[in-house]
């Protein structure tokens, strides 16, 4: 079961990574990628710390978490997808979905 946990940090590390990927090879010009590349992610960690995190100040529970998580997650996929990497989107979208059953089913 730990290592269930272990891997959900390391899936919202990647989620972050597929972000600032996206925002790198996504937009004209280099400042432009830069502030989606670092801007995006920076975006995303804010919005789960303050909402999804364990130690969230105002961490939502039950449904709205799920939706919280799938938006986090499936833009993160989508991401990898539209930057040219469609087979890491799809291992990636597997595994998310693998550890949030696994998440839900040992109430972790």
């Amino acid at each position: 079961m730990i290592i269930n946990i272990a891997l959900r940090f390391i899936l919202e590390i990647c989620a972050l990574i597929s972000y600032s990927y996206w925002g790198f090879t996504s937009g004209d010009g280099y400042l432009y990628k830069f502030l989606l590349g670092i801007g995006t992610p920076l975006l995303i960690a804010f919005i789960w710390g303050t909402f999804g995190s364990p130690a969230a100040p105002l961490r939502v529970h039950g449904i709205k978490r799920l939706l919280l998580e799938i938006i986090i997650y499936g833009l993160a996929t989508w991401a990898l997808y539209i930057a040219g990497q469609p087979t890491l989107a799809l291992f990636f979208a597997l595994l998310t979905a693998l550890n949030m059953l696994l998440m839900y089913m040992w109430d972790q």
